[in-house]
């Protein structure tokens, strides 16, 4: 079983490796090949469990890493997790074989390519496998980083950052509305495990935090998944490099907000506003993601909105097939459980079909300069394989046989049918979707490799080298097995998914279904038809009818407005932040010592914690007496000192009478801490006051000295009333219990280093790690003065 951590940690143990080869190698071996291997092990790690898992079994580990808060690393493969991790490790295989002949081994940063997706290979492994909510998030808002720094790649490109800063704005703003949805989810179950909140759904439904909680998780999974109106960073991502958006944007990361609806549909399906929710929006993103492909002029464009639709089909259906766990009747239940089926179903077929399709373009750009189809046309002679390929993508997604979008494209039209009886218009606007879907499919093929060229090439075409081509034909090849054989893939991939996804109807028995390409003449394939029909018409009138685009207004469209509110959001926070960031020390400690009066002094006031009672004073000597008013004597000769060397050696003299005190209270090692550092700190400050030119008299005006008094004395009075409070409050129960066995938890004789090494090991780390980083700061500025020094000496 440990097995499973290996699987996860494979790709995040190996990426600080993939520098160093490249360092070794390059440009003798190109780095793609010693990443290779990493997916394909993955890859024959997941074929291996099909046994166990088509026999109705699961595979569970379980590794505490928070245990005080309920948060371990517990991995799970089912059913569905199985389908993902298929997706991710086989096509990140064909991916990385396509990069290998795509990316230049002389001219690109290919460790950076291959940490990243490594990275981000990983996270995704992670979001699928993850049972614990919150384990789940931290894979989840990994693949957001991992795929923003991959769309950045080509970071010289101001697309590819802007591209970049958009996807990571919208999908972390939706892990962090996700985040607080797992948030309510753990407290409505009081569990964190996704299994153990299936059996708790009578407790959910009937609390009152379901609705925020399902809505604030929607939020998460619409945004990673490009769901409408959250869609418009996908378009924009295209900017990457195509292995990255074959990989990324057509079968892991945009499925990322799929798996996570199918994984909770157990938990919140068989309520209408889930119902409504996840099958309104993804019909909506069906219809908005078909209807703008057609109006593209970039290839990747074109599938960045195809994928949208497509996305928008598998979400809505996941919607649909939720009325199942509604329903008493069984024929019903297993009416709409197939609509579940069938985005399973399409899950796999999408990959297939637009992977392949995101690798020709890729070729189309990379043989002939250009993604631009005004430019293109011609290409069928002289790249026919590339034509070929494309061919059977687009005939798939189009849904035409004999290719396996034809049988989930049938499936669909049976799923919205039987959601008619609900409302008629989901089989409409699904039937009108796929008119525009066919439409943007015949542009795809025809507008690219027939005719005659528009313009002159970048470059000569040609095709491409075999290498590249193999991925494609791969992905091409599984696009015409999966139409004669899907049965294969129902019995032992998708039959133990939709089980995963429909617990109930799979005890029940009621999750049976033979995929069959004929089915005589039905109401489905007439819908084929008709889409066939219609959508030749559309095609060879489409200039005609496509000046309907420019009708509507771009001060409304759904980019304009996000570029909009970011740049007034960016110009106010500039324009407050010059309001309040002077340049001036004193306005910034009158606006932090103002937040503490405020804060401090209002909650005592409000909570009554105001409290005097000298009766609970300790008694006090006469040493105490004389070092309190020394060092009051102190504190009033650094106010008023004539020269910087006073206030210094009144400074150093306030801290050693601290250390007086320390002796007096018994703390010897806090005396030897604290004189220690004020003996460095005083001579610092000598050093460095040594040099500046003597003080001035400063002519300050009266209302800013009113406003020095009265902050200073408010922050006083502050201050006193709470170390009165303090005293004059009962003491808690000290922690000091906890550290008394320190020999026994952490093996240190001394109470204090045990403390700060072991207990709070984290903190004195980071306190280390910021004095690393102001040290080499500071070491940084000394050496750029002594070379700008040099360089003043020279000239």
């Amino acid at each position: 079983m440990v097995w499973l951590y290996l699987v996860l940690g494979i790709p995040f143990l190996f990426s600080p490796i993939v520098p160093l080869l490249h360092k070794k190698f390059t440009p003798k071996i190109h780095t793609g090949w010693f990443v290779l291997w990493i997916p394909l092990l993955i890859f024959f790690v997941f074929l291996s469990t099909i046994p166990t898992l088509s026999s109705g079994e699961i595979i569970a580990l379980s590794l505490p890493w928070i245990p005080s808060y309920d948060i371990n690393i517990t991995l799970l493969i089912d059913g569905l997790s199985l389908i993902f991790g298929l997706l991710i490790s086989g096509v990140g295989f064909l991916v990385i074989l396509y990069s290998i002949y795509y990316l230049s081994k002389h001219k690109e940063a290919l460790h950076n390519f291959y940490i990243y997706l490594l990275l981000f290979m990983g996270a995704m492994l992670g979001v699928v496998l993850s049972d614990n909510i919150f384990t789940l998030y931290v894979f989840w808002e990994m693949t957001s980083i991992s795929s923003f720094l991959l769309i950045a790649y080509w970071f010289e490109r101001e697309k590819s950052r802007s591209g970049a800063r958009k996807s990571l704005l919208i999908t972390v703003f939706g892990g962090l509305a996700m985040l607080a949805g797992f948030i309510l989810l753990a407290m409505m179950t009081d569990t964190h495990s996704i299994r153990e909140m299936i059996h708790s759904l009578g407790e959910i439904h009937s609390h009152s935090l379901f609705l925020p909680a399902m809505v604030l998780i929607l939020i998460g999974a619409f945004t990673k998944s490009a769901q409408f109106p959250f869609s418009i960073w996908l378009p924009d991502a295209m900017e990457a490099p195509t292995p990255v958006s074959a990989y990324l944007h057509s079968a892991t990361m945009v499925k990322a907000g799929i798996y996570l609806v199918a994984r909770l549909t157990p938990v919140f399906g068989g309520g209408e506003v889930w119902f409504w929710l996840v099958s309104g929006i993804g019909l909506v993103t069906l219809l908005y993601g078909s209807f703008n492909a057609i109006r593209q002029t970039d290839l990747k464009a074109l599938l960045a909105y195809s994928t949208i639709s497509q996305l928008g089909l598998i979400m809505s259906l996941l919607g649909l097939g939720s009325a199942a766990l509604a329903l008493d009747a069984g024929n019903a239940k297993t009416a709409y459980a197939l609509a579940i089926f069938t985005a399973l179903f399409h899950l796999v077929n999408h990959s297939t079909f637009k992977g392949c399709l995101f690798m020709v373009v890729g070729i189309i750009d990379h043989e002939t300069g250009t993604r631009d189809i005004r430019k293109l046309g011609g290409l069928m002679h002289i790249m026919p394989i590339s034509f070929t390929l494309a061919l059977i993508g687009s005939l798939s997604m189009a849904g035409l046989p004999p290719f396996n979008g034809f049988l989930s494209k049938e499936l669909f039209f049976t799923a919205v049918l039987n959601a008619s009886e609900i409302s008629l218009l989901i089989p409409v606007l699904a039937w009108i979707a796929s008119i525009l879907t066919f439409v943007y499919c015949m542009i795809m093929v025809f507008r690219t490799f027939t005719g005659q060229p528009k313009h002159k090439l970048g470059k000569q075409a040609h095709e491409a080298p075999l290498g590249m081509l193999i991925p494609p034909i791969v992905l091409a090849a599984l696009v015409v097995i999966l139409f004669f054989f899907p049965n294969v893939l129902v019995q032992y991939v998708l039959a133990p998914a939709w089980a995963a996804v429909l617990p109930p109807l799979a005890q029940e028995g009621l999750l049976t279904v033979h995929v069959s390409p004929w089915h005589g003449v039905t109401p489905e394939l007439l819908m084929t038809l008709g889409v066939i029909v219609f959508g030749l018409i559309l095609y060879k009138t489409l200039k005609k009818w496509q000046k309907l685009y420019r009708t509507y207004p771009q001060a409304l469209t759904l980019n304009h407005i996000y570029e909009t509110s970011l740049e007034r959001m960016e110009s106010l926070s500039l324009s407050l932040t010059k309001r309040y960031m002077t340049g001036s020390l004193r306005d910034y400690l009158i606006y932090i010592l103002t937040f503490i009066i405020v804060a401090v002094g209002g909650a005592m006031v409000f909570s009554k914690g105001i409290v005097f009672d000298p009766s609970l004073d300790a008694s006090f000597s006469i040493y105490e007496l004389a070092l309190l008013a020394a060092m009051v004597i102190s504190a009033v000769t650094v106010l008023l000192a004539q020269t910087r060397l006073t206030s210094v050696v009144a400074v150093g003299s306030l801290g050693f009478l601290v250390v007086f005190f320390f002796v007096l209270f018994r703390a010897p090692d806090l005396a030897l801490t604290q004189l220690v550092v004020e003996t460095i700190t005083t001579v610092l400050f000598l050093l460095c006051f040594y040099h500046l030119p003597k003080l001035k008299k400063e002519n300050t005006p009266l209302p800013t000295k009113v406003v020095n008094g009265l902050v200073s004395l408010a922050i006083g009075i502050v201050m006193t009333m709470v170390a009165l409070s303090a005293n004059g409050n009962p003491l808690p129960e000290s922690i000091s219990g906890y550290y008394e066995n320190a020999y026994e938890l952490a093996g240190a004789k001394n109470i204090v280093n045990a403390i700060l090494v072991d207990f709070r090991g984290f903190d004195t780390m980071l306190e280390i790690l910021v004095l690393s980083m102001a040290g080499l700061g500071v070491y940084t500025l000394i050496k750029l003065r002594m070379a700008g020094g040099k360089e003043n000496e020279r000239s």
